[in-house]
């Protein structure tokens, strides 16, 4: 039997009907708006946190990367923005311990629900003071999420050491979608 957690991220997933195009959206530059989204997830218009979540969650629909810079776009305007390391921060993971072929689902602070495959950019990076290697992952056209400090830990209890050759001794993984993914090294 599936956790419970797991089971409404995949119900979630089903009934979720996407995102604006905005990939296809390339209107000019307008400026600059006094956006900022924090290390930890939070947004900041000038100078004030916005605290209504669904507020948030339009602007997280409307956000585009392009190279490393972020912009909020509409068909006729484009707003630049301030990102402090990614957008995103994965809060919670969910997992089927029973299934064969076990999926991990990770959800995001404004709600998007991401199953870990081979097309998620799952990546380690130096977070942090001190500076500690952090699983992150895409979430969608580039945009990232950075695997919350609960969710590693959560990870590094279903982490097992891989068995691929001696370059993966005293290397932890997680596996998704029948793929192992590096979590960090240990000795």
């Amino acid at each position: 039997m599936a956790e419970p957690l797991f089971e409404q991220l995949q119900k979630l997933q089903r009934e979720f009907h996407g995102y604006p195009p905005v990939e296809k959206w390339n209107p000019d530059l307008c400026g600059d708006m006094d956006m900022v989204i924090k290390h930890d997830g939070r947004w900041i218009h000038e100078g004030t946190e916005i605290k209504r979540h669904t507020l948030v969650k339009l602007f997280a629909s409307i956000l585009k990367r392009e190279g490393d810079e972020y912009f909020l776009v509409t068909p006729v305007e484009k707003l630049r923005i301030l990102v402090e390391d990614v957008p995103f921060v994965a809060t919670q993971v969910a997992r089927n311990p029973n299934s064969d072929a076990q999926t991990l689902l990770f959800t995001t602070n404004v709600g998007d629900v991401i199953a870990l495959d081979e097309d998620r950019n799952w990546h380690l990076k130096e977070f942090g003071a001190p500076q500690q290697l952090i699983p992150y992952l895409e979430v969608r056209g580039g945009l990232q999420a950075r695997v919350s400090r609960d969710v590693f830990y959560q990870l590094v209890d279903w982490a097992q050491e891989a068995n691929h050759g001696p370059s993966d001794t005293g290397k932890l993984f997680v596996r998704s979608a029948g793929k192992d993914f590096l979590l960090g090294s240990y000795n």
